[in-house]
């Protein structure tokens, strides 16, 4: 027991003159998959915030006396809207970089 040191952590350590060796293997098709579910929903989360910041304008025309807080209000979603179609487009090269290396990988 004296040689063999025990330890409580979360981390696996490994003891002296004992080495493993990991191949890594890439799922590249679950990567693809997680990318446009990811685009998917980053789309559909700009075309709601897109939809809120119409909402709004509509309410700032409708209510004069609170125009101001309806006007910042739509363009805080218009901004969250560019932000969240930039975000889907990104996840979209990230899913055809995906596509591009499983293609290289099987061939």
């Amino acid at each position: 027991m004296a040689e063999e040191k025990k330890h409580h952590s979360l981390f696996h350590h490994k003891k002296e003159g004992e080495e493993e060796e990991e191949e890594i293997v890439h799922d590249y098709a679950k990567e693809q998959k997680h990318h446009k579910h990811v685009e998917q929903l980053t789309g559909l989360g700009a075309m709601a915030v897109g939809a809120y910041a119409l909402h709004e304008k509509h309410k700032a025309k409708k209510d004069p006396e609170n125009a101001h807080k309806h006007k910042v209000q739509e363009e805080i979603a218009a901004v969250v809207a560019v932000g969240a179609a930039g975000f889907a487009f990104h996840e979209h090269h990230e899913k055809k970089d995906a596509k591009k290396k499983s293609k290289e990988c099987d061939s």
